[in-house]
């Protein structure tokens, strides 16, 4: 009887350790996916301020070449 009762004991804990292992996989690709996410929000955000830096400067280029121009 203490047999039985030690193999369900063991057999329960087995099937739990096995959902536990298979949860813990599943997070941590939702994780890895999340952080590639946000990677790729992250470069996206980088180009749109370059592309921002790039336009002002222009601006900031024209508005001088235009002072320069009047200046002489």
């Amino acid at each position: 009887m203490r047999t039985l009762v030690a193999i369900a004991v063991v057999a329960a804990l087995a099937g739990c350790g096995a959902d536990t292992a298979t949860t813990a996989a599943t997070v941590a690709q939702l994780k890895k996916q999340e952080l590639e996410q946000g990677q790729k929000t992250m470069q996206r955000m980088q180009q749109n301020i370059n592309g921002a830096m790039q336009q002002e400067q222009q601006h900031v280029d024209a508005e001088q070449d235009a002072a320069d121009a009047a200046s002489k």
